[in-house]
């Protein structure tokens, strides 16, 4: 007795003292919140902005004051008969400002001034790709689990269809060619209970992949197949074109174009420096006596460089007609975008109601249906296609429901709103 006393708390202890590890769940929130803060496409694009933040102050310091400071130390003598030895050290303080390059830098700082922009524009755009992405591999895994649980769902009512039409059969109701169909329909069933839970997998995979994560647990979501958007009023949407972190990036790059051709012409202005100094020097060792001193101004003037400053210019005259070509191009590219999304999500809005009612017809003819075939009132073939009908039914109300959410992440997308929308 004592010893299975023993056995029984020896289990419980094991029991209670291993580990447990349970299945993820996350909601939309937190997965949001992760892949804010761990995905590296965002890094990325950070790590672009701040490169043209740097590229700006680069620039930007040829309009500030340039010091140096200069120390030398020199010995010189002869070994020859009556040789002779001296010593010099000195060092010096130099300045030069810039005065006037025809605006040429300030062009330049300008169009780094731009390019901050479209790098933020880029993170913006970045930011709404993987919100998208997030999004759908949120949804596709959410389906996963419906999916997987629906499929067993109809493994099972399919098993009790064979066991029916099997007595059926034996008694002599029902023939061969029926019990043989119902076996089909049974093995099809287990195929797509198998192939759901392959598809599973998968969709943990891709969410693992859209939240930054280098490891690939098993993990759940919790959510709901039901939208934010709930206007049915199109909205403006030339107003939204423009207001997209696309077509502002573009309209950003275009600008510093313009800025580039600017710098690029007044690359023939003369440049003027204001330069001084302040030094010291001291010979045969004689003591620091005498400060040197010079301030003056320094006129640079460009007269001929082999044609290569003329060159500059035409390239930047072609780059902005290029970003000009490229921003209407990209402009009619969104409103189109916008154009079908938003057309797809009033579609896929309305395709839910229609596949609910008939989800809802095709378990009341389902309901009716079994009656009459247990008491003999219909017939195989007419009972086998409404049994098909309702498994097709809660098929097409899943994939709808999913296919809102996508179509809700779409229109997202092509209005622009990133991850933290």
């Amino acid at each position: 007795m004592k010893s299975k006393m023993y056995l029984f708390l020896a289990l419980l202890f094991f029991l209670f003292s291993s580990p447990l590890r349970a299945e993820e769940t996350l909601t939309w929130q937190q997965c949001v919140s992760e892949a804010r803060a761990a995905h590296p496409d965002l890094s990325t694009a950070l790590a672009l902005l701040q490169q043209a933040e740097a590229d700006k102050r680069i620039t930007g310091g040829a309009l500030l004051p340039r010091l140096s400071m200069a120390v030398s130390s020199e010995e010189s003598g002869t070994t020859a008969k009556g040789s002779t030895h001296s010593a010099a050290h000195s060092y010096s303080l130099t300045a030069q400002q810039l005065v006037y390059d025809g605006h040429k830098r300030s062009d330049m700082v300008a169009s780094n001034r731009e390019a901050i922009k479209g790098a933020q524009y880029n993170y913006d755009v970045v930011s709404a790709d993987l919100r998208f992405a997030l999004r759908s591999a949120f949804t596709q895994l959410l389906k996963a689990q419906e999916l997987v649980g629906l499929a067993g769902e109809i493994a099972d009512r399919r098993q009790k269809n064979v066991r029916l039409i099997s007595l059926r059969y034996q008694g002599g109701r029902e023939h061969i060619g029926s019990l043989r169909q119902a076996e089909a329909d049974l093995a099809q069933a287990e195929f797509e209970v198998a192939q759901a839970r392959r598809g599973l997998v998968l969709a943990q995979t891709t969410l693992a992949s859209a939240l930054g994560r280098d490891s690939h647990n098993p993990v759940r979501v919790k959510g709901k197949f039901e939208v934010r958007e709930l206007s049915t009023s199109k909205p403006d949407l030339a107003l939204l074109a423009k207001n997209n972190p696309l077509f502002q990036q573009l309209d950003a790059k275009s600008k510093a174009a313009r800025f580039d051709l600017d710098a690029a012409k007044n690359a023939f202005s003369p440049e003027l420096y204001l330069t001084s100094s302040l030094g010291r020097r001291e010979v045969d060792s004689l003591p620091f006596n005498a400060v040197d001193w010079s301030a003056g101004l320094t006129l640079s003037v460009p007269i001929y460089e082999g044609g290569s400053g003329q060159a500059r210019v035409s390239r930047a005259m072609a780059v902005v007609s290029q970003q000009n070509s490229q921003q209407k191009s990209g402009y009619l590219q969104i409103f189109t975008m916008l154009e079908e999304s938003w057309k797809n999500f009033q579609d896929a809005r309305q395709l839910v109601a229609v596949k609910k009612k008939f989800l809802e017809a095709a378990q009341e003819r389902s309901t009716i249906a079994n009656a009459q075939y247990s008491n003999g009132l219909v017939t195989f073939n007419d009972w086998v296609i409404i049994e098909n009908n309702l498994v097709s039914a809660k098929k097409e109300f899943l994939n709808a429901g999913a296919d809102l959410l996508i179509a809700e992440a779409q229109w997202i997308q092509a209005k622009g709103d990133g991850i933290d929308g």
